[in-house]
Parts: C-alpha cells; sequence; structure tokens
C-alpha cells in the first residue's frame, strides 16, 4: 500500500512477516500465498507492501544466487506483493519455544551480524520495486546492554563500517540505496534516543539512521516530539518506522490490574516492563519478573513490550500506547517535509497473545493482520497522507 505526502514523497505501507518466522525459502514463498496475498484481497489492494523477515541460511543462500532472487521477486510481483524493506533483527530461530535474550546474538561486536546484514541488502537490492527510492533494513541496536566493554563497542564499529562499504558498493554497482536503522528497544545498549545518538554519531546518514518503533518509544516512557527532534538536531533520519503499540497499566498496584497482566506472561520473548519512578526510568526484564513482589515501585504506570494488535480493544484495566504512536505518525508526516517514507505494522505477539485472543488458524490470522493494516492506514490519512494511485 503506498500513501503520498504533500511534499511528493511515496510513503510505503506493509506488514512485517517476522510474524510467520519460517526458516527456508520454500516456507518464505508458501507464506506468500497463505497470508501475504490473503491480506492484500482482504483490503481490496493493488498492492501491499510486505517487510520480509529472511533467517541467515536463507539470505545467505539468496545473496549467493541472484537466480532464485529474481524468482522470489517474480512470485512477489504475481502476488500483487512488494518489499522495500527487510526486517533483520532476530538472526535465526525466532519461532522457537523459547527465544528471550537469543534475540540479540550475535550482536554487533560478531563479524556475523555484519556478514548477515550485508546479505540482506544484497538481496533487498534484487528485490526493491524499479521506482522505490529506497530500501531498508532494520536491525538491533548493536546488542543486549550487559556485557558491553569498550572493545564490543569498537569491534562494532569496525563491523558497521564493513556494512557502510557493501552499501556503498552496492549502490554503485545497481542503484539501489539501502540505508540500515538501528532499533531502539528496551534493554539494550541503544534503548533511549539520546542512547541513540551517542551511539550513532559519525555513521553516514546515507547509509545508517534510526528504525524507530513506536512501541519500544512508549515502553521507555518517550515523548515522541522531543526524540525525533532529537534525532534531527543530530542529522540521525529515520529509515523506517515500525507501527506498533505497547501494553500499559495505569495503577500496576491494583490487584485487578494485575491479574491482567498476568495473562500475558508467556516462555518464548522477553516482554521487558518499565515505570518512571522519582523522574528515573526503571524497569525489569521481563514481565513475570515485574509482577513479583516489589521488583518495580508500581507508583506510576507500567509500560509492558508486548506488541498488541492495532485496531483491537484492550479490556480495562490495561490499555495500549496507541496515543503515542498515533503522536508518532503525526510528527513524522508534519506539513513541511515528510521524515521518513517506510511504515511497517509490526504485531509479531499473534500467536502468544492470551490464549483466548490467539487466532485459530491462518485465516483468522490474515484477518487480524488486514484489520491492522486497515487500522495504520486510516491513522496516516488523517496524519494527512493521501492514497497513491
Amino acid at each position: 500500500m503506498r500513501l503520498r505526502h504533500a511534499d511528493g514523497t511515496v510513503v510505503h505501507l506493509g506488514y512485517c512477516a517476522n510474524v510467520h518466522p519460517v526458516e527456508n525459502l520454500a516456507a518464505v514463498l508458501e507464506q506468500l500465498a497463505v497470508y501475504a496475498e490473503p491480506v492484500r484481497l482482504l483490503l481490496g489492494a493493488d498492492r501491499l507492501g510486505l517487510g520480509l523477515w529472511l533467517a541467515r541460511d536463507v539470505a545467505a543462500a539468496l545473496a549467493a544466487d541472484a537466480r532464485a532472487v529474481g524468482q522470489l521477486s517474480a512470485e512477489l510481483s504475481a502476488r500483487g506483493l512488494e518489499v522495500v524493506t527487510l526486517n533483520g533483527f532476530p538472526y535465526s530461530g525466532f519461532g522457537d519455544a523459547a527465544v528471550k535474550y537469543r534475540v540479540y546474538h550475535p550482536d554487533w561486536s560478531d563479524r556475523r551480524r555484519a556478514e548477515y546484514t550485508m546479505d540482506l541488502a544484497t538481496v533487498l537490492a534484487g528485490l526493491l520495486p524499479a521506482d522505490a527510492a529506497r530500501g531498508s533494513i532494520s536491525t538491533l541496536p548493536l546488542g543486549w546492554r550487559d556485557p558491553w566493554p569498550d572493545a564490543a563497542r569498537d569491534a562494532a564499529r569496525r563491523h558497521i563500517d564493513l556494512v557502510g562499504e557493501h552499501l556503498a558498493d552496492l549502490r554503485a554497482r545497481t542503484g539501489a540505496a539501502i540505508r540500515v536503522g538501528f532499533e531502539p528497544e528496551p534493554g539494550c545498549v541503544i534503548e533511549r534516543t539520546e542512547q541513540a545518538v551517542q551511539a550513532l554519531a559519525g555513521l553516514d546518514p546515507a547509509y545508517f539512521g534510526v528504525c524507530l518503533d513506536a512501541a519500544h518509544l512508549a515502553v521507555a516512557h518517550e515523548d515522541p516530539v522531543p526524540a525525533l527532534k532529537m534525532l534531527a538536531d543530530a542529522g540521525i533520519p529515520v529509515v523506517k518506522l515500525q507501527a506498533s503499540a505497547a501494553l500499559e497499566a495505569a495503577q500496576p498496584s491494583d490487584a485487578a490490574a494485575r491479574d491482567a497482566l498476568s495473562r500475558f506472561v508467556e516462555p518464548r520473548y522477553l516482554h521487558q516492563t518499565r515505570e518512571v519512578a522519582a523522574g528515573a526510568l526503571c524497569g525489569t526484564d521481563d514481565l513475570d519478573e515485574a509482577l513479583k513482589g516489589d521488583s518495580l515501585p508500581a507508583a506510576g504506570p507500567w509500560r509492558v513490550h508486548f506488541h498488541i494488535p492495532l485496531h483491537a480493544d484492550v479490556a480495562p484495566p490495561l490499555a495500549g500506547t496507541h496515543d503515542t504512536l498515533i503522536r508518532t505518525l503525526t510528527e513524522l508526516f508534519p506539513g513541511g517535509d515528510a521524515v521518513t517514507d517506510h511504515v511497517e505494522v509490526e504485531t509479531y505477539t499473534w500467536q502468544v497473545l492470551p490464549e483466548d485472543e490467539r487466532p485459530r488458524d491462518a485465516m483468522e490470522l490474515a484477518v487480524g493482520i488486514a484489520a491492522e493494516m486497515w487500522w495504520a492506514h486510516t491513522e496516516l490519512v488523517r496524519a494527512g497522507l493521501e492514497v497513491a494511485l
């Protein structure tokens, strides 16, 4: 789905396929038929954006086989799908029964992370529509916060420089302009915007910037307005917005709220929980830790890193952080220039929602994703974008 900003920028809207965490090319092709094309048809759209997640082995195989990339591109076109962005955060095993901290490995201090990202860029150069201005790849915010010694920081910068050289070479050879966006996330080396500004200083904005995840922004209790101004002042581009909403408990000391939150405790993903207490951000690495005893003061609202479907109402006493997302959209697409041109709905948690809220089959999941996409499309139009034919 494409929209247009008043300045003429074409804004690509798609959904992130890490909700279908498959790890071989045959399964990637299958998901196009089982999920992505049905979502497009449900929306009545001529063209649907898809943010592919390609596990390490799939990315490496495709990067070494231009013919296979061409076949994937042809399959996308035949189904009315287009790819301008890839999710390069998870490396592999994203559909495992227990992911938790493993999603942050290998981090950017490990050369494998650079090699994976370069392979993704090579593949994306072969998938980009001819009329797309650029492509984007989201990646983890350097690594988990601990340990992160100076040696890891220095190695990460060397590996980022390798990727920069590869992106410049790709652009010279193919004409494909591709940028990598580091995605601030609670608990990581880059959790908040000020850390992104410090860590990414000196990187070429033609190739590197931030992937702004609205749920992560909310969990970190950040206001989108100063956050985006800080990035703009530092010359760091927003290469992609991940349109997402987190879970919020306004009164976490209330027994009913804690009981409702306990339904979202699950074994696959981390659900970092944050609270502002005495003017400082504090938190736990997972929701179950927050619910145990007095891990957090529970004097103010808790925000939980659990991506909830954008269109769905959250039953009280809980809520979603949709206001943060809507304010982010308004700031990204003001009356002047568009701040970004890639928007990706990223709700990878459909299958770990409380059991009575999970989709029961592939079609129910497709219907849910289509509803999220329509919600995002509607809010983008409200923010001032127009449908691009």
